[in-house]
């Protein structure tokens, strides 16, 4: 009987970490996790079928044109 406060107490703390842990990972990052590169969006969605080989082709050449401006 002395100790439900504690059995009930570790069983809200598991939920609460559960919880926690879920909306993180739902939330799409997890901390230190590193962002996708414009690039590597791109060639995910090529390789996905997303986009055909004709706007990858100009989208690469727009990001490549882009990142030699703004160096």
């Amino acid at each position: 009987m002395a100790f439900m406060p504690l059995v009930w107490i570790a069983l809200l703390g598991l939920l609460g970490w559960a919880m926690l842990r879920l909306a993180r990972h739902h939330g799409g990052q997890e901390r230190g996790s590193v962002r996708e590169t414009p690039e590597e969006i791109l060639d995910r969605r090529f390789a996905s079928g997303e986009i055909d080989a004709e706007t990858y082709t100009d989208a690469r050449e727009r990001l490549a044109a882009h990142r030699g401006k703004s160096r």
